[in-house]
């Protein structure tokens, strides 16, 4: 947001289980009713949907879902919902074991400090980024991990097999660092949808903006600047 300035409006917004949203736990939530409900109450009928990792996949739900109220799509490393299961590299099974065997003994800490090693440093690259970027990720990182559980979202939606239904433009961005099939299926979706555009960013992982990776912020900004 600050690389983009005031010249467009941005609306932002922390999805349950992030950040300070308070919530109850609720069966059958809907995180695309959730955020159309936010672009409600902004008053924003149509919009350039941006979202990272799930918040990618809550952006093409709605864009599949209420089509009308998008006009085109920022798509950080995006989990894609109704995408087949990957195989992880060996590192990354290891590492989501440990992390696996951290949380079943309720060690947050271990969890956070290994969860940002696989995705704020990307696999075998522990360490990588440090300072007030790393106290930021491990700041907002603790606080998904030690939230309330929501509920099971009532969304079962499969995106994967509709993704040539998506006409608007559509900009793909991956880290060079993040994990393998990550890039992979951005890349394979990329070229499935009408519109797309795929972009690997050099030296970043699976958070690139929040590492104000400059490609990503550039990218971005073109991107935005391109459509008013």
């Amino acid at each position: 947001m600050d690389r983009l300035g005031t010249a467009v409006r941005c609306i932002r917004y922390d999805r349950r289980s992030y950040g300070e949203t308070e919530y109850s736990p609720e069966d059958g939530w809907s995180p695309v009713a959730d955020t159309v409900a936010v672009l409600d109450a902004s008053e924003a009928d149509t919009v350039i949907a941006i979202g990272s990792s799930i918040g990618g996949r809550t952006a093409i739900d709605l864009a599949l879902a209420h089509p009308e109220r998008i006009s085109a799509l920022v798509l950080i490393a995006p989990a894609i919902s109704g995408a087949p299961e990957p195989e992880l590299e060996p590192l990354v099974e290891a590492l989501d074991a440990e992390i696996d065997a951290a949380d079943a003994v309720a060690d947050l800490d271990a969890v956070n400090r290994l969860e940002a090693h696989l995705w704020f440093d990307g696999p075998g690259h522990e360490g990588r980024v440090n300072g007030p970027i790393r106290d930021l990720f491990l700041d907002m990182n603790a606080r998904a991990i030690s939230a309330i559980d929501p509920g099971t979202s009532g969304d079962a939606l499969d995106a994967w097999s509709r993704l040539d239904r998506i006409t608007v433009p559509i900009l793909f961005l991956v880290g060079s660092l993040d994990l393998l099939h990550i890039r992979e299926r951005a890349r394979e979706a990329a070229a499935s949808v009408q519109n797309g555009q795929f972009v690997e960013l050099p030296d970043s992982a699976h958070l690139p903006h929040l590492e104000g990776s400059p490609s990503a912020l550039d990218a971005i900004a073109e991107f935005l600047a391109l459509r008013g």
